[in-house]
């Protein structure tokens, strides 16, 4: 079936996928009825023995009336995803007003037994800034889905837009509103420790020794470094020096807890920052525009997204001059290419833990869409993932592959129509540079799962996430007759809480970041 357009906006990013976002509209679809989503009259299933269950969770935004300081907004969501089972499990009530009602970004304890979430709910008239947090269900041992959330308020006009942590007993919140930084402890659930960083603060790092918290601030061009115990700063300044980069972004920290990597969307620099000296020991160009760095521990890698250059760059994590990152490839999604014929905006990646593949996830915006189910007469996003082999570096399928299917008949209707491989563009989902908490961080993020078998897609714009299966003797080129990389079928994100618009469905929620479980 077609999509019809929907007048709708959400409010904030990252996927992620959590991890980090993809950001708020949504489309009238049917909600897959399987076991404990919450759904009335949907029957309810045993969970996969413990030691196959391995999940991924995805943030969502409702926001059906757009994004407005002046406008109301409903609270967003989150679900669990069976890997195993490729359905839904577990989902927080839409009409939760707990869980904030605009998210910006999630984290999981490192024992995965909880998740939290921010939510900067006051850039809508009445709307609070929350963290808020659910026992996952693997560790509830139940069918009952998610434990109840729990919210620890902040004051009103926080801005919490990033949480991070490599700890079971603290997680951090970025404050981009206060410029502040909060220590929430989380046996008691209460903001313990608050201190004042730089400017906008947007993402955060800690070391997973768990001793050092550092912090991007995007609004004053520096990178703040924390005791993660007090939270006072490690340096006489309080921040990294030597660090001249213009709108830091995203933060990652080297598994040795010895470099911290960051990227500036302005001069379009990866930097690294030795932990022991806090000091920049040196940086190498990616391009103005460079969004996002994921770090694989397993193979030592960096990988940094540029959506506004069209590139992917790979980075070895040691080898360069002074223990920098040694760049191994610069990979292009821009027009011509063999990726992306008509040009892509790269947006996050993602890599198998078994060290055989990395994913980049890209989308496509034209003008004139040229999926029949759209129509020519209007504008359409068109979300992809592309496959790469880990050691050759070199793309396993061209062009990439893309992410809309027709569910299986005998399941439920889905959501897109036969051979449909665009969806109308949804204004709530268009990313903006510099980040702010009225915008999205990513309009498609990726996650794999803990077990290498699948890998996820947040689509922000299609309200819904593509599930693709990874199997085959860890080989991907078809070539070798081993199966290459399937998409199985799309997760449609629950129903809005808002209005439904005249004579229509309730719309779906949008997917804005996913994240990745045991």
């Amino acid at each position: 079936m077609s999509f019809r357009r929907v007048s709708g906006v959400a409010a904030v990013a990252l996927a992620t996928m959590m991890w980090g976002a993809c950001g708020q509209v949504y489309r009238p679809v049917v909600i897959p009825c399987t076991g404990n989503s919450g759904v009335p009259g949907c029957p309810v299933e045993p969970l996969p023995t413990s030691a196959n269950f391995h999940a991924v969770y995805a943030l969502y935004a409702n926001a059906p009336n757009g994004i407005s300081a002046s406008t109301p907004n409903y609270p967003g969501g989150a679900m669990q995803i069976d890997v195993s089972g490729d359905s839904i499990i577990a989902e927080t009530p839409s009409n939760d007003s707990k869980f904030g009602n605009n998210p910006t970004h999630a984290a999981i304890l490192p024992n995965n037994g909880r998740v939290f979430v921010a939510s900067a709910g006051s850039v809508f008239t009445g709307g609070l800034d929350v963290v808020s947090s659910f026992t996952t269900a693997p560790q509830l041992g139940s069918t009952s889905g998610f434990g109840p959330v729990n919210t620890i308020a902040l004051p009103t006009g926080s801005l919490p837009v990033f949480v991070n942590t490599t700890q079971n007993s603290a997680v951090y919140v970025a404050n981009f509103g206060t410029n502040s930084v909060s220590s929430i402890n989380v046996a008691n659930n209460v903001v313990s420790n608050t201190a004042t960083v730089g400017t906008n603060p947007v993402a955060l790092a800690e070391t997973p020794n768990g001793q050092k918290l550092y912090v991007a601030n995007q609004g004053s061009n520096s990178i703040s470094t924390l005791n993660t115990v007090t939270l006072a700063p490690n340096t006489s300044t309080g921040f990294v020096s030597g660090f001249t980069g213009l709108t830091p972004v995203w933060t990652v920290a080297r598994n040795d807890s010895q470099k911290v990597y960051v990227v500036t969307q302005g001069d379009g620099q990866l930097w690294t920052i030795d932990t022991v000296l806090d000091s920049v020991v040196g940086s190498q160009p990616v391009g103005a525009g460079a969004n996002f760095i994921f770090y694989d521990p397993n193979l030592g890698r960096l990988y940094v997204t540029n959506p506004v250059t069209g590139m992917v760059y790979v980075f070895s994590d040691t080898g360069g001059a002074n223990d920098t990152p040694l760049q191994l490839a610069a990979i292009s999604f821009g027009t011509g290419s063999a990726l992306c014929p008509s040009g892509c905006a790269p947006e996050s990646v993602t890599a198998l833990a078994n060290g055989s593949r990395f994913y980049v996830a890209s989308y496509q915006l034209a003008a004139s869409c040229p999926d029949p189910v759209i129509g020519s007469g209007s504008a359409c996003v068109v979300p992809t993932l592309s496959v790469f082999d880990a050691n050759s570096l070199a793309p396993e399928i061209t062009p990439a592959l893309t992410l809309l299917s027709w569910s299986p008949s005998g399941t439920t209707q889905g959501p897109f129509a036969p051979n449909q491989y665009a969806v109308l563009q949804s204004p709530a989902c268009t990313v903006t540079t510099p980040y702010s908490p009225v915008t999205i961080r990513f309009r498609v993020f990726t996650s794999a799962s803990a077990d290498s078998s699948r890998v996820f897609v947040s689509m922000c714009d299609a309200g819904a996430i593509a599930d693709i299966n990874t199997t085959g003797n860890n080989q991907n080129n078809p070539q070798s007759g081993e199966p290459a990389d399937t998409l199985v079928t799309d997760l449609p994100a629950p129903f809005s809480s808002g209005t439904a618009p005249p004579g229509g469905e309730p719309p779906n929620q949008s997917p804005i970041f996913m994240l990745s479980g045991q």
